[in-house]
């Protein structure tokens, strides 16, 4: 379920709780029971407001993490092509791969979490980046000096392949179901308890609104943040995408 429904889902409920503890006899109810039913409000308030500055917190601190990773990775992809520049003319097919790689590589990684197929399948490389790592190898190098290119090269280019398999596995680091319920349940019954002593008006209706609105953007700003290659929010691929320019004929 993506971040928009799930959040919709989210007003909705808290909205109906509210709405609901509107129609409640809470006005009846004597002040030994309304004590009551305020401490209960306030511990369940409190946990819920711990879980999600957590939860906001958890999911910023990730996607930084994977921003920071894919500048690194496009740092790197810079600096294996200007080695390869350096090593001669002879490099200018596998210059070529690499930037057909660099492609492939940034279609791949901003389509895996729109298609639940694609994010179930295994990681394999594409043939681009087997082709690259493979022609990358099968340089002779002449001297002293192209030999350290080519080493520098090849741990680059592993580098950059490990940088890749590691945003992969974090594709999937999503926040489970089960645990959003119990949250959302949380914000539904602290705001049936708003509308348990509230006498029905226009004013208290938009209130109430408002801060089921906060609430519900909320949710949908800690699922956003955990779909860094998806939404509103994702990373920018232009970097990616423009850091190499192409080859001249």
């Amino acid at each position: 379920m993506n971040a928009i429904a799930l959040s919709g889902i989210t007003f909705v409920c808290i909205s109906g709780g509210a709405l609901l503890g509107m129609f409640l006899p809470g006005h009846h109810l004597s002040p030994d029971d309304k004590d009551v039913v305020r401490l209960g409000t306030g511990l369940i308030g409190t946990i819920a407001a711990l879980v999600l500055g957590l939860l906001i917190a958890s999911a910023k601190g990730s996607y930084d993490t994977q921003s920071t990773q894919v500048t690194h990775m496009t740092s790197n992809v810079v600096v294996l092509d200007n080695l390869l520049a350096e090593y001669g003319p002879e490099t200018n097919v596998v210059r070529d791969l690499l930037r057909r790689s660099v492609v492939v590589l940034a279609d791949r990684m901003w389509r895996e979490k729109r298609a639940e197929v694609a994010q179930a399948a295994p990681f394999e490389a594409s043939a681009a980046s087997d082709a690259f790592f493979t022609k990358l190898q099968q340089l002779s190098p002449q001297n002293d000096a192209q030999r350290s290119l080519q080493a520098r090269a090849v741990q680059i280019a592993t580098d950059l392949a490990q940088t890749r398999l590691l945003l992969f596995a974090q594709t999937n680091n999503s926040i489970p179901m089960p645990f959003m319920v119990v949250l959302i349940f949380w914000l539904t019954i602290i705001f049936g308890s708003f509308g348990l002593f509230a006498k029905p008006s226009a004013t208290v209706f938009s209130a109430l609104f408002v801060f089921a609105l906060s609430a519900a953007g909320a949710i949908y700003l800690v699922l956003e943040l955990g779909q860094p290659f998806a939404g509103l929010m994702q990373i920018s691929n232009a970097p990616l995408r423009n850091a190499l320019t192409p080859l001249s004929p």
